[in-house]
């Protein structure tokens, strides 16, 4: 195995999107995206069965299609990485046997991964960027986590300081639209929606900001009340005999979920003294969160950082990316012994790594020990 370069796939399957990535090192080579977010959008959100069913439709085109582009073949791999959790049980179920599957077949070494620490890594692969500094606050946004980090180090110390207590904030941005009657998935078309519209036209609440919640929860995130603060105001509009002025409502509600985000990113940042933020996770698309985030960082004196966006998403060059870390750090691959866990915490960096009293079956591509 080339430990310094190493060529490895990873698959990520943690929700809706089949995400297959191929990396050397820290240079990206292929990312090959297969959503089944059309299949979900009759039911206004991601149902896990047709989630897994459609992950086992898209893994083997989606290989195919990522070897392709990479202009390697499965021979040439070093490694396989994939998501262990968390993530939707049965969804990830499908991508760990996947891995698994070819891991023995190939007899590589196989490394099994946090999908939260992936989009941390995600940032390794923007070649146009500086090697991340250490420590840093990592701020993940995405449609089923929201998550507020302290990385001292990627591939070994990675701290939960704070995480959504219900709705993560991707949730919340769906179950508005709908109330907007706005298309699934809800995140672009309120962004749309929000463009002219007035974000002071309505003072929605700002959840798990009050100083009698930040003793406790300082950094944590509550969206929940906030969706059901914006359904009472539809409601009572709609009572009074009044139209419903989609756009203020929208900007309004946008503003609401960007004002948490950044006050308790920066809020980390200050407390911990580090003056940096990285970004991550499908909600970073969001135009007016990035502004926001830079802006306030700015005058805080807190440098940004944020992965090109089609590494925000869910994919595997992330998975593949933290992998490449690990192998380079000289971290020993996982057994086969590990599942899928949906409620992977993030301090599990690598999951069921080999130990010093394990027989390392990890080969070169000859067939000899590595």
């Amino acid at each position: 195995m080339n430990r310094d370069e190493p060529l490895v796939l990873g698959i990520e399957t943690s929700c809706d999107e089949t995400g297959i990535g191929i990396v050397r090192g820290r240079t990206l080579l292929s990312n090959t995206i297969a959503s089944s977010m059309d299949e979900h959008a009759r039911y206004g959100g991601v149902v896990p069965e047709v989630a897994a069913r459609a992950h086992l439709e898209a893994l083997q085109p989606a290989i195919r299609a990522a070897l392709a582009e990479a202009g390697v073949t499965l021979g040439d791999l070093d490694a396989v990485a994939v998501t262990s959790g968390p993530g939707l049980a049965g969804a990830l179920m499908v991508g760990v046997g996947a891995a698994k599957a070819l891991a023995v077949s190939l007899d590589r070494p196989l490394y099994a991964v946090n999908h939260l620490v992936g989009h941390i890594a995600a940032d390794i692969l923007d070649a146009s960027a500086p090697p991340i500094e250490y420590p840093t606050v990592a701020l993940l946004v995405s449609g089923g986590h929201t998550s507020l980090l302290l990385v001292r180090d990627l591939t070994s110390d990675v701290e939960m300081l704070g995480e959504t207590m219900d709705d993560a904030a991707g949730e919340a941005f769906d179950k508005v639209a709908r109330l907007l009657g706005l298309p699934y998935p809800g995140g672009p078309e309120i962004d749309r929606a929000a463009a002219s519209g007035d974000p002071a036209a309505i003072r929605f609440p700002r959840g798990l900001s009050r100083a009698s919640d930040m003793a406790r929860h300082r950094y944590d995130f509550s969206f929940s009340g906030l969706k059901t603060a914006v359904a009472r105001w539809v409601e009572q509009r709609t009572a009074e005999g009044g139209d419903i002025p989609v756009a203020d409502v929208a900007a309004s509600f946008r503003e609401a979920v960007v004002d948490v985000l950044v006050t308790k990113a920066l809020a980390a940042c200050h407390d911990h003294g580090v003056p940096r933020l990285l970004l991550g996770g499908g909600v970073i698309a969001n135009k007016r969160l990035r502004d926001a985030a830079i802006e306030r960082a700015d005058a805080a004196g807190v440098t940004v950082r944020i992965p090109p966006l089609s590494l925000c998403t869910d994919n595997g060059a992330m998975i593949a990316a933290l992998a490449a870390e690990l192998i380079r750090s000289g971290r020993p691959p996982s057994t086969l012994e590990f599942g899928a866990d949906s409620t992977l915490p993030v301090t599990e960096i690598q999951v069921a790594a080999r130990t010093a009293g394990d027989p390392d079956d990890s080969r070169d591509r000859d067939g000899d020990a590595a």
